[in-house]
């Protein structure tokens, strides 16, 4: 029984992997050491293994629909890979045994935290670059393929920090990575944006895979599950994508990540839940107060029933009816048509 709940548990956080593109490692480890009592390092080295095998199918894709910058998967790389290992390495060699479960319960959670902050940061970035376009301040992204000059030393650094990282917590190949990828290059699309984190997370999990399997810690009996119900998940939620508002999963995720990342740290269930409850209350009035600062409605339904009112409008007023013509126009002549 418990291994079906693990299927299902992976299964829905694939879903929410997919419609978001991040979350993987962020959701299933928390999940993993909460909901079915298994170890830290264990959960980490099972969730890192499963990765493994999840992204090299989403990666296929982005390759083949050519939305890969491949200069920047090549810096994230180089500075990835090898952190990835010395998270493993400093993991078992640089702490205390006793202490390791601790640590990295920790480390977790601190990432965790930064990771929820992260997103609630890229969704003003862009409502701000939306307000921008809007307003004619900025130009509208182009359709076609940006030209992006790559920034070598602050890239690799990225690829070191998600490297280190996902060595220790797995948490970072698609939580923090991307959304520093949106830091430096804001010209990136949204698709080119998942993709190319998509395809350079796949030799860092390899990597971490690896090095968590010389050691030892891999429970294939976690794994395994975790695996089957992850790769249909992540499937099932790219299909859903472009039905279901990502916006709304977005911020559910942010909160999900927060209480994750409390607890994590050790705080008491009063406090991290106090603490999330105030986050949903205070969180959606400032984002409310955001919105309308930058001219937008305060709530998203109000915007798309204003929109939808507009539309409906629009026939009326934008050109008179055929059977009503403009009486301060003269009438025309019969004798003059052909």
């Amino acid at each position: 029984m418990e291994i079906a709940l693990l299927v299902l548990a992976a299964l829905g956080i694939g879903v929410v992997v997919g419609l978001t593109g991040m979350g993987g490692g962020a959701l299933m480890t928390p999940t993993l050491v909460f909901f079915f009592g298994i170890p830290p390092v264990t959960a980490v080295s099972s969730d890192v293994v499963a990765s493994a095998f999840m992204k090299p199918a989403g990666s296929w894709v982005h390759i083949r629909n050519k939305t890969v910058n491949w200069q920047l998967v090549r810096l994230l790389v180089y500075g990835s890979v090898p952190s990835a290992f010395l998270g493993v390495l400093a993991a078992h060699f640089l702490i205390d045994p006793a202490a390791l479960q601790s640590f990295v319960k920790h480390a977790l959670g601190v990432v965790l935290v930064i990771a929820a902050g992260g997103l609630a940061v890229r969704a003003y970035l862009r409502l701000r670059e939306r307000a921008m376009v809007r307003d004619g301040r900025a130009m509208a992204l182009p359709f076609d393929k940006p030209v992006v000059v790559p920034r070598p030393v602050p890239t690799i650094l990225v690829g070191v920090f998600g490297g280190l990282m996902v060595g220790l917590t797995s948490v970072g190949s698609g939580s923090l990575i991307i959304i520093a990828l949106m830091a430096l290059y804001p010209a990136l699309k949204a698709n080119q944006l998942v993709g190319t984190d998509l395809v350079q997370a796949v030799p860092l999990v390899v990597a971490a895979s690896v090095a968590h399997l010389a050691f030892g810690d891999v429970d294939w009996s976690v794994t395994l599950p975790v695996i089957i119900g992850s790769i249909p998940g992540t499937y099932l939620g790219a299909q859903l994508s472009s039905r279901v508002s990502g916006g709304i999963v977005r911020r559910a995720l942010v909160f999900v990540l927060t209480l994750s990342g409390l607890k994590m740290m050790g705080l008491s269930n009063t406090i991290a839940f106090s603490a999330v409850g105030a986050q949903m209350v205070l969180g959606t009035l400032a984002w409310g107060w955001i919105r309308h600062r930058l001219g937008f409605a305060f709530f998203t339904f109000q915007e798309k029933g204003t929109a939808a009112t507009q539309l409906s409008a629009a026939p009326s007023s934008a050109s008179p009816s055929p059977a009503s013509p403009d009486p301060s126009l003269p009438s025309p002549d019969p004798s003059q048509e052909k």
